[in-house]
């Protein structure tokens, strides 16, 4: 499988993958049900998003994007979702470490990534590719502006601070 860099051809495929308003919420957070391909393509006008796709045997099996803040030395993994066909072989695990190692790869030690506390399933898949939580005050701190109370999770090695 190879991680390569988003384009406008893969907006429409990615944003049929949620089948619900649920999905949808758990995925990226919108409100809006389906997502339209303008709405995923839209995302990557944003300098600070790098959104890329995992394709295996010619076919796109996940799509996931690395948030960068140069001003705060960090990276935050997102809006990460598995093609359906795809889902329950691993392949969500294999873009989070791809994904990882771009984050790495541009420089950036502190990666984290949030999960919507009602997303079991990728609560899994991250802890799965290895990603811990960070410290609850560090959380508690992060979530206060919003809009749940996300679970907050950082890459494996990362040195935290204690309050």
């Amino acid at each position: 499988m190879d991680l390569l860099p988003f384009s406008a051809e893969h907006a429409a495929t990615v944003a049929a993958w949620p089948a619900s308003s649920r999905e949808v919420l758990l995925w990226c957070g919108r409100r809006e049900f389906p997502v339209t391909g303008e709405t995923v393509a839209g995302w990557q006008e944003d300098q600070e998003v790098h959104g890329h796709v995992l394709v295996g045997d010619g076919a796109v099996l996940g799509y996931g994007e690395v948030w960068t803040d140069a001003e705060e030395d960090e990276a935050e993994l997102a809006r990460i979702v598995v093609a359906p066909e795809a889902r329950g072989r691993g392949v969500g695990r294999v873009l989070v470490r791809a994904l990882l190692d771009r984050a790495l790869g541009a420089g950036f030690d502190d990666v984290f990534l949030r999960v919507h506390p009602d997303n079991a399933v990728a609560l899994r898949c991250y802890e799965g590719a290895g990603f811990v939580p960070v410290d609850p005050a560090e959380a508690a701190a992060w979530n206060a502006v919003q809009p749940v109370p996300y679970v907050w999770l950082t890459r494996p090695g990362r040195v935290t601070e204690t309050p």
